[in-house]
């Protein structure tokens, strides 16, 4: 390739990246010697861009394929819960902080906390309901926490319906979160039917802060 340094560049490249179609060529090429250089170089060239292009062809299985990663399974969220605060605050009862991780194809812009009363303990009444629905809240990303202010505000909520119902001492609930188009007082099938994670149980410990039992 006297006089073209650029094809001799580009063919040693092109032997470097792909040997197997560097083989093919001179197996199948003319023993004429009389064929013109710049023919050849331009043949060279040409399979040289095209191989580049396709990848140089199927070079065997070894490596051509990467592993899918584990799929998710479940429901769209999981959630996990920080340790349970150690005294109660003014509202009589802590909840943990809910942390969340949803499915990456199946993110949610809001969301709502329902808690469920597993076991109120010592009640003086019989509760008319067994869950509590909140209001909507943002959440954004595929991973999380809900906001403080919200739970300071389930908190409350939390603590006023417990003082109702004189509940005291250790409370189990469960938390889920559900699709923010779920209303306030929707049934069991509904929440089931719009949940978005799993039920995640926690013990909780009430203390009224105003005693009337």
């Amino acid at each position: 390739m006297d006089g073209a340094p650029g094809r001799a560049w580009s063919w040693g490249r092109f032997a470097m990246l792909c040997p197997g179609a560097m083989r093919e060529w001179y197996s199948g090429s003319s023993s004429e010697k009389d064929e013109e250089e710049h023919v050849r170089n331009g043949i060279i060239l040409a399979i040289g861009g095209l191989a580049l292009l396709v990848g140089c062809g199927n070079q065997g299985d070894t490596g051509s394929q990467i592993p899918a990663g584990p799929q998710w399974k479940g429901a769209p969220y999981r959630l996990a819960l920080d340790a349970a605060a150690a005294k109660p605050n003014p509202a009589g009862v802590t909840l943990p902080m809910v942390k969340f991780t949803a499915n990456p194809n199946a993110v949610e812009k809001r969301a709502v906390l329902v808690i469920r009363f597993d076991d109120l303990g010592a009640t003086k009444y019989v509760p008319r309901m067994n869950k509590m629905i909140l209001a909507p809240v943002d959440i954004s990303g595929a991973e999380g926490t809900l906001p403080a202010d919200y739970m300071g505000a389930a908190d409350k909520d939390l603590g006023t319906f417990l003082a109702t119902y004189c509940a005291k001492g250790k409370i189990k609930i469960s938390v889920a979160l559900t699709r923010s188009s779920l209303i306030t007082g929707a049934g069991d099938a509904e929440v089931d039917a719009k949940r978005l994670s799993d039920w995640t149980p926690v013990e909780v410990v009430f203390k009224n802060p105003h005693p009337k039992c």
